[in-house]
């Protein structure tokens, strides 16, 4: 994908299927992170608890060709009951998104506000 001046050029210019994803998802990651700071940050839409673009990184959202991710970078400490988040790198865990019905509101606000605390916990130290 090319490079992105913001979220919502991100999303109109993703493939239908996976833009009806993108749209679903990102009210649901706004009402969860109140004051977070929505952005383009290495080439993907980011949601950050910190002062500044790319601080204290909560979540991010990337598409690929047949579905969108949606991972937390700290997502592997997120208590997950439902199992449906995959291990990633360093902390970060995913979930792939191939239709609106992969989108669990109550499961994902829950993930989002235990990423968030656990991302403000660690600047508090």
């Amino acid at each position: 994908m090319a490079k992105f001046a913001n979220v919502d050029d991100y999303i109109a210019a993703l493939p239908e299927n996976l833009r009806e994803v993108a749209v679903a998802l990102r009210p649901i990651v706004n009402a969860a992170l109140p004051g977070s700071i929505e952005a383009i940050y290495h080439a993907s839409p980011t949601w950050s608890a910190g002062e500044a673009v790319g601080k204290n990184l909560v979540c991010l959202m990337k598409a690929y060709s047949s579905y969108v991710t949606f991972a937390l970078w700290k997502g592997q400490l997120v208590d997950d009951e439902s199992g449906r988040l995959e291990p990633s790198a360093r902390e970060m865990a995913h979930v792939k998104l191939r239709s609106v019905g992969d989108i669990d509101a109550d499961l994902f606000t829950g993930w989002l506000k235990q990423a968030r605390d656990l991302e403000t916990a660690a600047t508090a130290r």
